[in-house]
């Protein structure tokens, strides 16, 4: 009995040496056990790059054995505030701060580190019943705007009838970026929301007046079973050039060459953005997306990496 006793003292003990040595070495113990390779975190990622982060936070764990990223996929909108509230310590979004929430975050005395990632596109899609796959960038305008609201008036010829902009959903960075794209203060009637960038396709898929809006991820990756399915189900919208109404515009997908070359003209960048004050598990799985590992799988989803150079070959016939 007095051996056991001796024996839970001393592990008590060994125990709370080792706490204090931690607070010693540099405060709080459970910091210490978050490093850039180990410990578990909570990041909160814009539904844009779902494909996309599955895949960078499956191998970032299969490498770090020890790491643990719970995921939660969300709106825009719902991405910052999990950000701004504490909730989550790394987010990955197609936004940088505003300059109200870096006075917040920079009154609790937290600098945040922002690292561009990629070069992303917002796609436009069309029912495959659809002929008008090539709209001038000027009647995209003009369907925002809510001058256009049938597709006789890009097209006489066509059968189809009130044009139905959808969205992922009303707090998703899709609309907002139309709106300060085009300098819009609301979108027109025509324009609705549903729940995700998978339901987009469904219901472009299923209504042959809609046109949808997603980002080029979900429809990207040749090498993803669901991105190849995605794409099968739809047609995707080339857009020409501001300015350029003429029949014989070229015209530009978000294929990867053309949102390198900066041909495609709605673009985006995607960004990680790091509110942990030490050098944790955010930090370590930031740098992984940055680095070449992780750029190279940016480059296989269909989106353009920031960090490192992609080749362009021209296929002539």
């Amino acid at each position: 009995m007095i051996k056991n006793t001796i024996k839970l003292n001393a592990v008590f003990i060994a125990g709370a040496v080792f706490v204090f040595s931690l607070i010693g070495c540099g405060g709080d113990p459970l910091k210490q056990l978050d490093t850039p390779t180990r410990g578990a975190i909570k990041v909160a990622v814009d539904d844009s790059y779902r494909l996309l982060m599955d895949t960078e936070i499956y191998t970032f764990e299969s490498i770090y054995k020890y790491s643990r990223i719970d995921t939660v996929y969300s709106t825009e909108g719902e991405v910052f505030e999990y950000f701004m509230n504490d909730s989550v310590p790394l987010i990955f979004v197609n936004r940088k701060l505003t300059d109200q929430e870096n006075e917040i975050l920079t009154s609790q005395q937290i600098v945040p580190k922002t690292t561009l990632l990629a070069y992303d596109a917002v796609a436009l899609i069309v029912n495959n019943d659809n002929p008008d796959v090539k709209i001038p960038y000027d009647r995209i305008n003009e369907i925002f705007s809510g001058k256009i609201t049938k597709w006789s008036e890009i097209n006489p010829s066509t059968q189809l009838g009130e044009i139905r902009v959808v969205f992922d959903h009303y707090q998703s960075g899709n609309p907002r970026y139309f709106k300060e794209k085009f300098g819009l203060d609301s979108l027109p009637a025509c324009c609705y929301a549903v729940h995700s960038n998978s339901e987009v396709i469904s219901y472009v898929e299923n209504n042959r007046s809609a046109l949808g809006v997603l980002s080029v991820n979900w429809i990207s990756d040749k090498r993803d079973s669901v991105s190849n399915d995605f794409l099968s189900r739809i047609s995707v919208v080339g857009i020409s050039s501001p300015g350029d109404n003429d029949p014989g515009a070229n015209y530009y997908k978000p294929y990867q060459a053309y949102i390198a070359q900066g041909l495609y003209p709605f673009l985006r960048e995607v960004y990680c953005i790091n509110r942990q004050t030490y050098s944790g598990l955010a930090f370590g799985l930031s740098a992984f997306v940055a680095s070449d590992k992780g750029q190279l799988i940016i480059l296989h989803s269909g989106l353009v990496p920031a960090t490192q150079p992609i080749r362009i070959v021209e296929i002539k016939k």
